[in-house]
């Protein structure tokens, strides 16, 4: 499966939790692209009204998962189908290729991932 990519762009843990948005702007079976304020991205995915949050990021040849195919609770890269769990980040493809989840609240209708 050749070389694994590093993220670049993958939120470093700091406990702070940051609002992204209404729970509106991303409809149910849908992902989105969430960039924070110092240029790091996680994919924020709504499944059925849960809100679910990961590294943006397929470690096979980095292509954003936010972008992808979302059926239940797995996104498959729509470059070469790697599998994920967004509850988890767990990698159904290759094993030791998880990515990093992320607590998401609702609060008041808005979206907010704890980083």
């Amino acid at each position: 499966m050749g070389k694994l990519y590093e993220n670049k762009r993958k939120p470093a843990r700091t406990g702070k939790k940051i609002t992204v948005g209404r729970v509106s702007d991303v409809p149910p079976g849908r992902g989105a692209t969430v960039k924070l304020s110092d240029g790091k991205e996680v994919a924020l995915f709504n499944v059925n009204g849960n809100f679910h949050a990961i590294e943006n990021f397929c470690p096979h040849k980095a292509y954003p998962l936010a972008d992808s195919r979302l059926t239940g609770n797995l996104v498959e890269c729509n470059l070469h189908g790697w599998r994920f769990d967004v509850r988890t980040g767990a990698c159904f493809t290759k094993k030791g290729c998880s990515i990093e989840s992320y607590e998401v609240v609702i609060e008041d209708e808005m979206v907010k991932i704890l980083v």
